[in-house]
């Protein structure tokens, strides 16, 4: 586990590396400008750096020229900017950065960069302690010098329910032969309580008397809730499991209200 300060702005972009980095095992303190950032700097002594370029008081290429001067750059820093140019990110890699993001950032390419980072940065430790056993080998795409440029979310019961055998659940809710719609006693099982049933009883109820969206997102609610509880709170292995990119997973997840630190407890 490694201590990761992320520095931007904007508050979504903040929110989704967290959670992403948080579910990777990271540490992550998360800065919204430059200020924070230098406290963060000193309090947190982070393995690496996810710096914004573009922000409203002092912007990241200034931040890491500071750093730079006052013999602080002794992390990596990955610069990141949805509408930097060449010229900006040549600077900033010249000035120490190891890595420039483009906005916005794929999954594959945030964590290999991260990856990356770290092993440049657990390599420059390496070497300034004078423990020199494995630190020699060079890491393609990366260095302080050399940075790899990369481009690129109840009034009244109803009369019916549709009930679905849980474990054949699947992203459409359709289809299959074991789904059926048929007239039955509303009930109300918590995602929690589906799992702990034997498999025949393994049913849960959606109400109809309810408009298209509400009642779609009442069933994706409790089919993630069901795979995150079967995988641990692991995204990793729910996104495998949903077959969506993990960016969009995270999305959806905040768009239904689906609380991850509950879900990694086994508390939804």
């Amino acid at each position: 586990m490694a201590n990761i300060l992320v520095v931007d702005d904007e508050h979504g972009i903040r929110e989704l590396l967290f959670e992403i980095l948080d579910d990777e095992g990271h540490n992550v303190i998360a800065a919204q400008n430059a200020a924070e950032a230098r406290q963060a700097r000193v309090n947190a002594r982070p393995d690496l750096v996810l710096l914004d370029i573009w922000m409203p008081d002092t912007d990241g290429v200034s931040l890491l020229k500071e750093w730079s001067a006052s013999g602080l750059l002794d992390m990596p820093v990955i610069m990141m900017s949805g509408h930097a140019t060449i010229e900006t990110a040549v600077e900033a890699t010249r000035i120490g950065a190891m890595a420039f993001l483009e906005k916005p950032i794929t999954m594959q390419k945030l964590l290999a960069a991260v990856e990356q980072g770290l092993t440049k940065g657990a390599r420059q430790q390496m070497v300034k302690s004078g423990d020199y056993r494995g630190a020699a080998a060079p890491l393609a795409g990366s260095g302080y010098a050399g940075a790899a440029a990369t481009g690129a979310s109840p009034a009244g019961m109803a009369a019916q329910a549709v009930t679905t055998m849980a474990p054949n659940y699947n992203a459409s809710g359709m289809g299959g032969s074991d789904h059926a719609v048929t007239p039955m006693a509303p009930m109300h099982l918590s995602t929690e309580q589906l799992l702990n049933q034997s498999p025949a009883s393994n049913i849960q109820s959606f109400e109809l008397d309810k408009p298209l969206r509400d009642a779609r997102d009442q069933f994706e609610k409790s089919y993630f809730e069901y795979h995150l509880i079967q995988e641990g709170g692991s995204m990793t292995r729910v996104a495998e499991k949903t077959g969506l990119e993990r960016t969009h997973l995270y999305r959806k997840l905040k768009q239904l209200g689906i609380d991850l630190s509950k879900a990694k407890k086994g508390q939804i």
